[in-house]
């Protein structure tokens, strides 16, 4: 069994000036309210869900973008009410947001 029950990569790769990438888009600033909305709602830790940054995840021009492991499924997002959405049916009902798949 995996060490969490979700585990989000986002993607907070910043490229050169004029280079499309998640940065650009505020992936930084939304994965920080992800990990503190998951802790605000007591869903983080051992067996639960952990909110990671990563690197370039090569999806630049559908970005900005973010995978939930372990059903490798792709995102992109907007705003707070996209992450919120996720949070909620994704790994809190265990529901696919197909209108935000990639």
């Amino acid at each position: 069994m995996s060490y969490y029950a979700h585990h989000v990569f986002f993607c907070c790769n910043q490229r050169k000036p004029g280079e499309s990438c998640c940065c650009i888009h505020g992936a930084q600033e939304l994965r920080e309210y992800a990990k503190e909305r998951v802790k605000a709602l007591k869903l983080s830790g051992e067996g639960k869900v952990r909110i990671n940054q990563a690197g370039c995840l090569d999806r630049c021009n559908e970005g900005p973008v973010l995978v939930v492991y372990p059903e490798a499924v792709w995102y992109t997002y907007v705003d707070t009410d996209d992450i919120d959405e996720i949070i909620s049916e994704h790994l809190q009902n265990g529901r696919i947001v197909e209108r935000l798949r990639i």
